[in-house]
């Protein structure tokens, strides 16, 4: 595989855009060569939900479009980033604080701890921010297939 691969893609901020962000990153990723039926593959659909969510949500009609940019580095390491025009960094709410949302970034920064990577937040050139994650490139083998002699 290349040294460095990149995708990128600029979405309008739309609820229906937060499934085009999904299928656009698992698509991608399958062409680098990660299935889409895997354990990282599903963590990452929903690391790439929350984000897109997020950049819609949240940036309260400020940020007409949202980028999705995913980058491989060396077989090694993987970003995915979400960058919105918004300048409002998300806010980390307190344990105790009861809503019915608010949490994607806590989901978001489990995941990819559990995953062993790490989640940046920084603010854009444009005035913006850009939240990404990074993790370990992992393409899992593909599933050995043995045959089984049945007994007559």
């Amino acid at each position: 595989m290349a040294d460095h691969l990149e995708a990128s893609v600029t979405l309008p901020s739309d609820p229906a855009s937060v499934s085009a962000a999904r299928a656009y990153v698992v698509g991608t990723l399958a062409e680098w060569g990660l299935p889409a039926d895997t354990e990282v593959s599903d963590t990452v659909r929903l690391i790439i939900s929350e984000l897109a969510t997020n950049a819609i949500q949240h940036t309260f009609g400020q940020s007409p479009t949202f980028t999705v940019d995913v980058e491989l580095d060396r077989d090694e390491h993987l970003r995915i980033g979400v960058t919105d025009s918004h300048p409002r960094f998300p806010r980390r709410l307190p344990a105790a604080v009861q809503q019915d949302n608010g949490r994607g970034l806590v989901i978001i920064r489990w995941l990819t701890a559990e995953c062993g990577g790490r989640l940046r937040i920084r603010p854009t050139r444009e005035g913006g921010k850009t939240i990404s994650i990074e993790l370990p490139w992992a393409v899992p083998a593909q599933p050995v297939t043995t045959a089984v002699q049945q007994e007559p």
